[in-house]
């Protein structure tokens, strides 16, 4: 990989996910990433005794660790030095937290003029709400995302940490912008977004229903429009399929099934009649998927050119024949914690693939290494 941020210097000083996944996302296309932890460490780090979680090691890859305690003149000393290096700093911390434990924007500005510094919040940096504690969850029923996801029968929250992951994505772009921006007029700032945000931005669509039409979504509006479907089979196995508009995915599945004779009842006329009687399409396609196992589906469906997949686990996922292909699972030993495995970043620059990656770093791993300047194993020395 050709490491496009091979020559930025990251200082993260972030917990949990939103920040740790910003600056997760930096490493992943070059950039020397330097988490700055209290001695105690990221809390996500903890499990079961240990400072390895894989909640951590999911979002902390390709990074180094020193600890510091800001509070402490010698540790504010060090870092002050680190930042005067770095070009961006990122943090999640709750509003006003950072100004307290001396690591607020005006400060770390005014040591270098150049810094860009990304703050991620909850619910803003202002406003009525901004010193509320906010998780994953909150933002995404703030958001108006969460209700999608939920079905009204039985409500209850399902599914990975989608805002946070998110917003880590976002204050990635943020940075990037700002570095393009820098590279033109020499001079850093501020990146500020909230989870909140993100995710009102993320939940785009549902939005621009209601402004536009007046249509407040569900959790079943967008399946019943793009007709996706999810059946059983009779292996228990299930599979998916998104049919969408073209006439042709409904005829080839007609075909797969062998009901040609599905278009004369005139609720699967036309997508207009499909969209309107989608329970009475489930209701009819079920049992026919109930006949035949998983792997049969997926043959015959593959065969059809129905847009469809069988429905994976993660022990399944990256053992397809084209995720193989793409060499989605890499991996690298820890001198101490052993074997890391993971997905590789899915960007290729130049048709080059990201297949080298540097497991999570043990808490305070790098102190040395950072404090003697040295640059870390494998990275090029940095050009200024």
């Amino acid at each position: 990989m050709s490491n496009p941020l091979r020559n930025v210097r990251v200082l993260e000083m972030g917990t949990f996910i939103t920040g740790p996944a910003a600056s997760m996302l930096l490493a992943d296309l070059g950039a020397d990433v330097i988490k700055v932890e209290h001695p105690d460490g990221d809390p996500f780090r903890a499990l079961n005794g240990e400072l390895y979680s894989p909640h951590f090691q999911t979002y902390n890859r390709n990074k180094r660790s020193i600890t510091l305690n800001t509070k402490v003149a010698a540790d504010l000393e060090m870092f002050d030095g680190l930042i005067r290096e770095a070009d961006v700093f990122i943090q999640n911390f709750r509003p006003g937290v950072a100004e307290r434990i001396g690591v607020g924007p005006e400060r770390l500005i005014g040591l270098n003029p150049r810094l860009i510094y990304c703050g991620i919040s909850g619910f803003g940096a202002t406003g009525p709400a901004r010193d509320r504690p906010v998780f994953d969850t909150i933002a995404q029923a703030a958001s108006g995302f969460l209700r999608l996801l939920i079905n009204p029968a039985q409500p209850r929250v399902v599914g990975p940490a989608i805002a946070d992951a998110v917003t880590g994505f976002y204050a990635a772009l943020g940075v990037l912008a700002k570095l393009q921006e820098r590279s033109q007029t020499g001079k850093g700032g501020k990146v500020g977004i909230s989870m909140l945000e993100a995710m009102c931005h993320f939940n785009l669509d549902d939005f621009t229903h209601y402004f536009a039409a007046g249509e407040v979504m569900t959790a079943r509006s967008r399946p019943n429009v793009s007709q996706s479907y999810v059946f059983e089979c009779s292996d228990a196995g299930w599979i998916a399929l998104h049919m969408s508009s073209p006439t042709k995915f409904w005829e080839n599945l007609a075909a797969a099934v062998e009901r040609p004779q599905m278009f004369d009842d005139p609720r699967f006329a036309n997508r207009s009649a499909r969209i309107g009687n989608y329970d009475a399409i489930v209701a009819y396609l079920a049992p026919l998927f109930r006949q035949k196992s998983r792997g049969e589906w997926a043959a015959r469906l593959e065969e059809f050119e129905v847009p469809s997949s069988p429905v994976y686990a993660s022990d399944e996922a990256l053992r397809t024949e084209q995720a193989r292909h793409l060499q989605l699972e890499i991996e690298a030993e820890h001198p101490t914690m052993g074997r890391f495995r993971t997905v590789r970043s899915p960007l290729t620059f130049d048709d080059r693939r990201a297949l080298a990656v540097t497991p999570p770093p043990m808490l305070g791993e790098h102190n040395a290494q950072i404090k003697s300047h040295k640059p870390p194993s494998g990275w090029p020395e940095r050009v200024p």
